[in-house]
């Protein structure tokens, strides 16, 4: 990265794609934070930079390096492969993390099993300068995404229209609001509206503490 380019990044503050970091903290936090990024659109994790954008430095670049390339090896399942780079700020060293977006959706914190688990993996994903915890929608949709198996033929039955007929009204709908809407369980609204975004008729947003919704496709 460009001198010129991190300054303007530092300037910019936290968001979507970059987190700041004083300091290594909990290998646990760093690896929820690199695994968002990986899961979403990519980013980077500056670290000796404070959250109001003050350069502090870091006290060795050489052990802030190992350690994230252990998070990255080590507590994220798949295992990360991300690029490190150092940069001087007035006399101080930053260390920067680029986390690519990946094509091997979802990774989840590493929990030591042959397969994710959906009702226990944690997994997380990016929301405007937050990392937040995935709903079991959006981790079979980060799935989607990795297998590239989108619905191009996809029947409407009663349940997807009474879906589009409650989005003209409201523009947007839940998971329980389906379920209450049409008298089906949450697991088979759930699994509808997955369906309705990997056809393309849907799309699905995450606010900043978690909860999602769904809107109609533009």
């Amino acid at each position: 990265m460009k001198y010129r380019e991190l300054l303007d990044m530092i300037e910019e503050g936290e968001n979507m794609q970059c987190e700041f970091k004083r300091e290594f903290s909990s290998s646990e936090k760093i690896a929820r934070g690199m695994i968002a990024f990986a899961n979403t659109k990519g980013g980077f994790m500056l670290f000796g930079v404070d959250d109001d954008k003050k350069v502090v430095g870091v006290e060795s670049e050489k052990e802030t390096a190992e350690l994230v390339n252990d998070v990255a090896k080590n507590l994220c399942e798949p295992a990360l492969d991300v690029n490190i780079d150092y940069r001087e700020v007035n006399g101080k060293e930053i260390v920067i993390v680029n986390i690519p977006e990946s094509e091997y959706k979802p990774h989840r914190l590493q929990d030591y099993k042959s397969e994710l688990d959906i009702n226990s993996a944690i997994v997380t994903i990016r929301v405007n300068d937050k990392s937040v915890q995935a709903s079991k929608e959006m981790i079979r949709i980060l799935r989607v995404q990795t297998n590239q198996t989108a619905l191009k033929k996809y029947v409407l039955g009663p349940v997807e229209k009474s879906v589009f007929e409650y989005l003209n009204k409201t523009e947007k709908i839940s998971v329980k609001e389906l379920s209450n809407l049409v008298n089906i369980s949450e697991r088979r609204a759930s699994r509808t509206l997955v369906k309705m975004v990997r056809a393309n008729l849907l799309m699905i947003h995450t606010k900043d503490n978690g909860e999602e919704f769904f809107t109609a496709a533009m």
